[in-house]
């Protein structure tokens, strides 16, 4: 039998998660079929990689040796796919992905047809939901990947920065603070805000920045919480309030010119999309290919 990436994965993946069941969930695989590949590794070797007891496993001295190569072996891969995918201009495939709102309802869709052009046999299919539950789905296994707004911090994932983007402060024409030559955030706290929902990656970013320099997001005086970008900004329109949303999804009310983009002196809300996956996860080529297509290209020509 010769040594196979395959089973170097799964090794890695079973270590990882300290679950044969966890491993096999996270591989989409049986558990019966982990064991079965963890024990032919075993028999390769020589050698028991993992201490077996009822309620947990833990790694062998061969096995904690083994494991710095086995995550070599894994990153190698990783980046095979990323240095290939930018020839794989036949690719065909399905690739499924969760986009968190303002990438899915405004970034995105400009971007697929120009990505489609290039790649014409990769299908896209798109669920566009909060950066807190595309976290929770990509931890349950239930998406592989995902864009999101606010870089996340968790052991068990990885998070690339893709897209560069800028939240800026939105109100109608006629509002009072659209003729301030200069705007503060003591002005801004003057007025109703209208926001994003708690969970969405545009409110984490807004909040954090303010408490960066130096303000109290709880000052704020907030009127209405909604669960979309779209109905922050008819809100907007309407009159109810202020608000702070992504550039990137006002191109057309500016045009129109039913709103009106200011930004606050000496804040700055710049921030990142970001790529999310599982670190034991080994991403379709699909989506190694659209990730290198959001780092490698000059969006700026779409957006």
């Amino acid at each position: 039998m010769a040594l196979n990436f395959h089973q170097l994965h799964i090794f890695y993946t079973v270590a990882e998660k300290g679950s044969f069941s966890h491993a096999a969930q996270a591989l989409h695989m049986t558990q019966p079929a982990v064991t079965m590949q963890v024990q032919a590794l075993e028999d390769y070797f020589g050698t028991k990689l993992f201490h077996r007891t009822t309620k947990k496993i833990e790694l062998s001295e061969a096995g904690r040796t083994l494991m710095p190569y086995a995550k070599r072996s894994i990153d190698l891969m990783k980046e095979t796919d990323v240095s290939m995918s930018k020839f794989t201009h036949m690719l065909e495939g399905r690739l499924h992905l969760g986009a968190s709102m303002t990438v899915g309802e405004y970034i995105l869709p400009r971007l697929l047809g120009p990505f489609g052009k290039e790649y014409p046999n990769i299908s896209v299919s798109m669920k566009v939901i909060n950066t807190r539950q595309i976290l929770d789905e990509v931890l349950n296994h239930q998406l592989n990947f995902g864009l999101v707004e606010a870089e996340i911090d968790h052991p068990d994932v990885h998070t690339e920065a893709v897209l560069n983007d800028e939240l800026v402060l939105i109100m109608p024409p006629d509002h009072p603070l659209a003729q301030v030559p200069v705007v503060t955030m003591n002005d801004v706290l003057e007025y109703p805000f209208v926001l994003r929902e708690q969970g969405s990656g545009t409110r984490r970013v807004m909040e954090e920045e303010l408490a960066r320099a130096g303000w109290d997001p709880g000052a704020m005086k907030i009127v209405n919480e909604l669960g979309s970008t779209g109905a922050v900004k008819s809100a907007v329109e309407a009159g109810l309030g202020i608000s702070i949303l992504s550039q990137s999804s006002l191109k057309h009310e500016v045009a129109l010119g039913v709103l009106t983009v200011r930004k606050i002196e000496e804040i700055c809300f710049s921030r990142s999309f970001y790529a999310i996956y599982l670190n034991s996860t080994l991403l379709p080529i699909s989506a190694v290919t659209f990730v290198t297509f959001l780092r490698e290209r000059d969006l700026s020509q779409w957006l």
